[in-house]
């Protein structure tokens, strides 16, 4: 178990204003995130059936939780990690033309989850989704809508101060782009993880472009499944990957934060390169696979935002179980406790 305890740690609110708080940031956010990339929304499943490739395989090692379904055969149904895939079905289904798209409350469950101050059993998100054009699959065009997203959360971070001027905004004008090949020059002897760090206490707010595959140490910054995210095109000699995190300075706890992975996903020609680059060429013959394959579902970009992440960040919490019900070690409900953190 890995608990951090902010020294001298005093919460921001009340619990009665807490649930207002949560309530606002939620509203205010999704609406403006559906007015700036020009969204509808969607009504999201809590699960899919299993063996179709819908389901999001997040690192590839995560287990789903699944369960047999009585009036189908036992036909076994799994909870959702997230909607990935699922969305970039429904543009084609709903025939969404380019420079629209789609957004949804997603609720996961993650069983495999380490838990700790940022991360639960119960995973809730504004999952995304909106039709590009080949034209669109650039370095530039991921650029604009991850500037579109910052300016969200720079005016809800303003609107937070509004209701609750003890929380002063903290983050920059404007956000910084690396990729992580960049990261991995710049901080050659430290771990992802740690460069991370480091880039995000000097900049404030950064995207880090390029998480999935393999920098030129041999090594992955991150882990990605090899079929939403495009992170294997070359968009310059050495440069790989049109996806990235958005990730920002955590003040209570002192380190980076994310708050988004997202990116511009496969075409024909990466899905094809990345299943082979992770040994699963055999995923081609999935439903999502081969609808994608067969030109039945449109190309896209797409992302994920925490909604307690954000809640977390932009209300100064220390740990994510101040601003979501799930289940917690005992241990970890003593400790955090005992540094004025009061898990739900």
């Amino acid at each position: 178990m890995s608990l951090i305890i902010p020294r001298d740690y005093i919460p921001k609110l009340v619990p009665e204003m807490m649930e207002q708080a949560i309530t606002f940031l939620k509203e205010t956010f999704q609406e403006n995130l559906s007015s700036a990339l020009n969204l509808r929304r969607a009504t999201a499943p809590l699960f899919v059936l299993s063996g179709t490739g819908i389901n999001d395989d997040l690192n590839g090692t995560e287990r789903a939780v699944s369960f047999p379904i009585k009036d189908m055969g036992d036909q076994r149904a799994e909870i959702v990690h997230s909607l990935a895939k699922w969305k970039r079905m429904k543009l084609g289904a709903y025939k969404i033309l380019p420079g629209y798209g789609i957004y949804t409350d997603m609720n996961a469950v993650r069983a495999d989850e380490e838990l700790d101050n940022l991360h639960s059993l119960y995973v809730d998100q504004w999952d995304w989704e909106r039709t590009i054009t080949a034209e669109d699959r650039t370095i530039p065009f991921l650029k604009s809508i991850v500037e579109s997203i910052y300016d969200c959360l720079l005016v809800i971070e303003q609107e937070v101060y509004y209701q609750y001027p003890h929380i002063m905004p903290i983050l920059p004008d404007s956000i910084t782009f690396i990729h992580a090949e960049d990261l991995l020059q710049e901080y050659p002897t430290l771990s992802p993880k740690e460069r991370e760090n480091a880039a995000a206490q000097k900049f404030g707010a950064i995207f880090i472009i390029g998480i999935g595959g393999k920098l030129s140490d041999g090594k992955k910054h991150d882990g990605r499944a090899p079929d939403y995210d495009d992170w294997s095109s070359e968009t310059q000699p050495g440069y790989f990957g049109l996806n990235g995190d958005i990730v920002v300075w955590n003040p209570v706890l002192k380190q980076a934060f994310e708050l988004s992975s997202m990116g511009i996903r496969v075409d024909k020609t990466a899905l094809l390169r990345q299943l082979d680059l992770e040994g699963c060429p055999e995923r081609k013959e999935l439903e999502f696979h081969k609808a994608l394959l067969e030109d039945r579902i449109p190309l896209s970009i797409g992302g994920g935002i925490g909604q307690s992440r954000l809640c977390m960040f932009f209300l100064r919490c220390a740990h994510i179980g101040e601003v979501q019900a799930s289940i917690w070690p005992t241990q970890m409900i003593e400790e955090c406790a005992r540094g004025n953190i009061f898990l739900r």
